[in-house]
């Protein structure tokens, strides 16, 4: 039997909260955080609505415990955020670190910090170009919460986060760590909203995820991370076990730079070898949080690869992206947190403005929350540009 790896810690910020408390309560009242961005200084504020923090730099700083003007982009900030709340949720703040490392995820970097020294650098912000690069905020993060056992960056587009959890677990598995805080963060930028406003791919309405008329995504900002621990580094602390990571697969179809492949190979293999590592069946998977950017080429693809894995068993799935947006590098583990929220408490969030299935797949995701629902193991999706497409399985203990 290989060993097991189980999550005793979750933080998250996004646009419906800064904390998980917050983010929970957000998913069960059905208030989402799509609208028009305050602090993102860009001419497409009045067309293209995104999940902004609705909190100024200065704010984030305060919040993350940062001395006011050291160089931690916005990216950084609210990492640390969500990391602090992690590692405190687990109860390691004040022990435990020795052998533990972090692998976080970002798409920007700094680039939020970085994008604004094109047109004028100067003394005060200067300092931010250090913070370009992605690696950058996982240090800052790690150095501020005396992480030194490991520490490592992935972006892999919008399956980053997830990849990072996949890197975490497998350091646990070889016995390198007995704690890995992974997750992901990304802030908005201009560049972000730029180029995949280039693509066509945003909606200047509210995401509509599997839905016939859907147009496109919302942008989003945030972070979340998970603590993962090993069998032997939660002993007697059992009571710290919020839910068991069983499975987890990356596959890459390679299909195009930005579309999904229209047989949804990616998304089929990512799923079914996290189901194959989980040693589960389709039958036991009780809720899919599925991708669902709201693209007419990811909705319809994930929907064909569902269907062909699922058969006529497809469990009750949602997308969240409704709530938050896509946040990119940080999606996968913000969606993680929302997965093991939907474990813990029993509950199915819905997909938001869905009304209509699609013509050409008509899966109809739940559109009102479910409460009292038995849920033993939920699987969540991440599906990024390039076809780098992640799945992975946490199961009730």
């Amino acid at each position: 039997m290989p060993p097991k790896i189980y999550v005793t810690g979750i933080g998250v910020v996004s646009a419906i909260g800064l904390n998980v408390a917050e983010n929970f309560n957000s998913l069960i009242k059905l208030n989402h955080g799509i609208g028009k961005p305050e602090y993102l200084d860009t001419v497409h504020s009045d067309t293209l609505p995104c999940g902004e923090i609705k909190m100024t730099n200065l704010e984030l700083a305060r919040l993350a415990g940062i001395k006011i003007g050291t160089d931690f982009s916005r990216t950084a900030l609210l990492g640390l955020i969500a990391a602090r709340e992690a590692i405190e949720n687990a109860g390691l703040m004040n022990s435990g670190k020795n052998n533990m490392g972090i692998v976080s995820a970002t798409t920007v970097g700094g680039m939020d910090r970085t994008e604004l020294l094109y047109r004028n650098i100067t003394p005060e912000n200067r300092n931010f170009i250090i913070s370009h690069v992605c690696g950058d905020s996982t240090e800052k993060i790690a150095d501020s919460l005396g992480i030194s056992g490991f520490v490592s960056t992935i972006s892999t587009a919008c399956s980053s986060s997830i990849n990072s959890i996949m890197s975490g677990a497998g350091m646990i598995k070889n016995n390198l760590l007995d704690r890995v805080i992974v997750g992901g963060t990304d802030a908005l930028a201009k560049f972000t909203v730029n180029g995949f406003n280039s693509l066509m791919i945003l909606d200047k309405n509210h995401n509509r995820p599997f839905d016939r008329n859907r147009n496109g995504l919302n942008l989003g900002e945030g972070a979340a991370y998970l603590v993962l621990e090993s069998e032997d580094a939660v002993k007697g602390r059992e009571d710290k076990i919020l839910c068991e990571l069983t499975g987890y697969s990356n596959a890459n179809d390679a299909f195009h730079q930005t579309a999904s492949s229209e047989n949804g190979e990616g998304a089929y293999l990512a799923m079914s070898k996290a189901l194959e590592k989980s040693g589960l069946t389709i039958e036991d998977i009780d809720y899919i949080n599925v991708h669902g950017t709201g693209t007419l080429n990811n909705d319809l693809t994930e929907a064909i690869a569902i269907s062909r894995l699922f058969g006529n068993n497809i469990p009750p799935f949602s997308s969240t992206k409704p709530y938050t947006g896509h946040t990119l590098g940080a999606v996968g583990a913000t969606e993680s947190v929302f997965s093991i929220l939907a474990l813990q408490n029993s509950v199915v969030f819905p997909n938001l403005n869905f009304k209509e299935p699609m013509e050409e797949k008509p899966l109809t995701p739940v559109t009102e929350l479910m409460r009292n629902v038995e849920i033993r193991n939920v699987l969540s999706n991440s599906f990024g540009f390039g076809g780098n497409d992640s799945s992975i399985i946490f199961s009730a203990v």
